[in-house]
């Protein structure tokens, strides 16, 4: 199974046919002070695997600081079958996590990371820069 797509948006949805609408993509946040509490934002995955691989799955995303320490956990179990967004080796899953109020304590490279089965697929980076950052994109 592979991470095909991830990414960071204001907003995204999937329709009855199974598409993807993502709005405004984004991988970089500005504040005028710290610790910033964001509103809204939708992690957006989308998942292939292969006909073999149809079946129950764990799956854990992490926020973490520029530090490395883990904010927030997420873990999960995501069942892949077949369905409207079958390729021929196999299925796509677009997957939505919205995430309302996230605090960020501090400026710096944030990161989204995405295991699935214990095994590392993607890190979504998110840098937070304010007065006095020295945070680079």
């Amino acid at each position: 199974m592979e991470v095909d797509l991830a990414l960071l948006a204001d907003a995204a949805t999937v329709d009855a046919s199974g598409k993807l609408n993502i709005l405004g993509v984004f991988d970089r946040l500005g504040t005028s002070a710290f610790p910033t509490r964001h509103p809204r934002m939708s992690l957006v995955l989308r998942f292939s695997a292969g006909v073999h691989e149809v079946g129950k799955h764990e799956v854990e995303i992490a926020l973490k600081d520029p530090g490395g320490k883990q904010l927030v956990r997420i873990d999960g179990e995501m069942n892949l079958a077949a369905g409207p967004r079958q390729v021929a080796d196999g299925v796509l899953v677009p997957h939505i996590l919205n995430m309302d109020g996230l605090v960020f304590p501090a400026p710096g490279r944030y990161s989204f990371e995405v295991r699935v089965d214990g095994e590392h697929h993607v890190s979504i980076p998110l840098t937070l820069s304010g007065p006095g950052s020295t945070a680079q994109a």
